[in-house]
């Protein structure tokens, strides 16, 4: 075997026409260099192109992967030109790993074959029947650790709820103000251009007032919270899915469920409510405040005719929506987190899903609610 500081060499000759042999020496390591197929493509060119190719390498030292790669080079290239290509010369070593290399053929074709529709709309089916089935179980299981908090068994700390009511109650406060007093503002604003017209400016104080107490401050509190909180806790759950943090709990003999998530779900119950009762006086001053600017009414007469507007029922039927689109937004966002996989962009995922299943929900519930208070006559 050549001294292993011999530089890599090669050398070309033909035998006849029909036979070109590469003749190898040295030591081919990979670094810079080493020699390519440029010489073999001059040699090529020279003259007649040869039927076969093969190599000598009775003076080969020692070689990695710089061989290989030259080797593989030539190779593509009589594959090019339609040359016979015969590696028998080469060591037994180089052989395996060129015939490793040229097992698995390249894939000529990597898009998915088009599925029937029928397929696709079954496919679908059955995911969204696993989906009901997901979100009844889990439903069920809340239930079943709001029994046990009742009795007094549940594996539940009301500190964690306390925390959660500050995070999705006081530090919230400040988006609530800002979109209601706005929502108040465009629903006043819209009224009082298509009143003015019949002259009964002063019913736009009725409207806002009905609509928010009823309607928007609930609804929009709902939406809210469910961008604001429910993302927050699909992305808690979510991450401590990952981290394994939910499968320690359940090792332990703790249920995540009553542990982590009914203390969400009691958080947004007891706290909605009071946001909603905080949206109301602001979407109402967003429409006393158009009301005040833009038409002839005083004050006082706007407060009158808010007062005279809103009834008990109307009042707490909003109230009572609020309490149970937080309940909603808890368990959509819980859910989401529980269902997340196993990487970082599960969570993103389970987060987007939580929102969008949020807010679908709660758009229609309020639906429902309208319908069957609109068949009692509330």
């Amino acid at each position: 075997m050549p001294h292993a500081e011999n530089t890599a060499c090669l050398e070309l000759h033909r035998k006849g026409t029909d036979l070109l042999v590469v003749t190898l020496g040295g030591n081919w390591l990979a670094r810079p260099g080493l020699p390519g197929i440029e010489a073999i493509e001059e040699e090529l060119a020279r003259g007649t192109v040869p039927q076969t190719l093969e190599f000598s390498t009775s003076s080969l030292g020692v070689w990695n992967s710089g061989l290989l790669s030259f080797v593989l080079n030539s190779c593509e290239l009589c594959r090019r030109l339609q040359i016979d290509f015969h590696d028998e010369a080469l060591p037994p070593g180089v052989r395996k790993l060129i015939h490793l290399a040229q097992a698995v053929p390249e894939k000529k074709d990597a898009r998915t074959p088009r599925q029937p529709w029928l397929a696709w709309v079954g496919e679908r089916a059955l995911q969204a029947r696993s989906g009901v089935r997901q979100a009844l179980s889990f439903l069920g299981e809340v239930v079943m650790a709001s029994f046990n908090l009742l009795r007094g068994r549940a594996q539940f700390r009301w500190s964690d709820t306390w925390l959660v009511m500050q995070k999705c109650g006081p530090e919230a406060l400040g988006v609530v103000a800002l979109i209601n007093f706005l929502v108040g503002l465009i629903l006043a604003f819209v009224g009082a251009v298509e009143l003015t017209r019949f002259g009964a400016a002063i019913y736009v104080a009725d409207m806002v007032a009905i609509g928010t107490v009823r309607e928007i401050g609930c609804l929009a509190t709902g939406i809210i919270l469910c961008g604001r909180t429910g993302a927050a806790f699909a992305a808690q759950l979510g991450t401590m899915t990952v981290n394994e943090e939910i499968d320690a709990f359940k090792t332990f003999g703790i249920s995540p469920i009553e542990f982590l998530v009914l203390p969400r779900v009691m958080a947004l119950v007891l706290i909605m409510p009071l946001l909603c009762v905080f949206a109301d006086a602001i979407s109402i001053l967003g429409g006393f405040t158009v009301s005040i600017s833009m038409l002839d009414l005083g004050p006082r007469e706007y407060i009158d005719r808010t007062i005279q507007a809103i009834d008990l029922n109307g009042y707490l039927l909003g109230i009572f929506k609020g309490g149970f689109f937080g309940v909603l937004v808890a368990m959509t966002g819980c859910l989401r987190g529980m269902q997340c996989g196993n990487s970082a962009a599960a969570v993103g995922q389970a987060t987007t899903a939580a929102v969008v299943a949020g807010i679908t929900s709660i758009v229609a519930a309020d639906g429902i609610f309208e319908v069957i208070c609109n068949a009692l006559g509330i």
